[in-house]
């Protein structure tokens, strides 16, 4: 299959460098680009796991305990301040 990709001038010089200094074609160097970046691709979840509360922390009442979680947190950092 045949891509075509605009790439700006930058991009282009740093990708034709690549390619002189490891002796290889555009191509290639861009089809491993592709495999790698599409390998590591992750789910919604997985890019956003350490910002959901209850599988981060392990409890589960964050939800339904919020207001009582953060106030106890509040405290604690006005009482690390004193």
């Amino acid at each position: 299959m045949t891509l075509t990709v605009k790439l700006d001038p930058e991009l282009e010089s740093a990708l034709a460098r690549r390619c002189a200094a490891e002796g290889a074609t555009k191509s290639a160097v861009v089809q491993a680009a592709l495999r790698e970046y599409l390998g590591r691709a992750q789910s919604p979840y997985e890019l956003g796991k350490d910002l959901f509360g209850r599988h981060a922390s392990g409890r589960r009442d964050l939800s339904s305990r919020r207001r009582e979680h953060y106030q106890r947190l509040v405290n604690e950092k006005r009482r690390a301040r004193r």
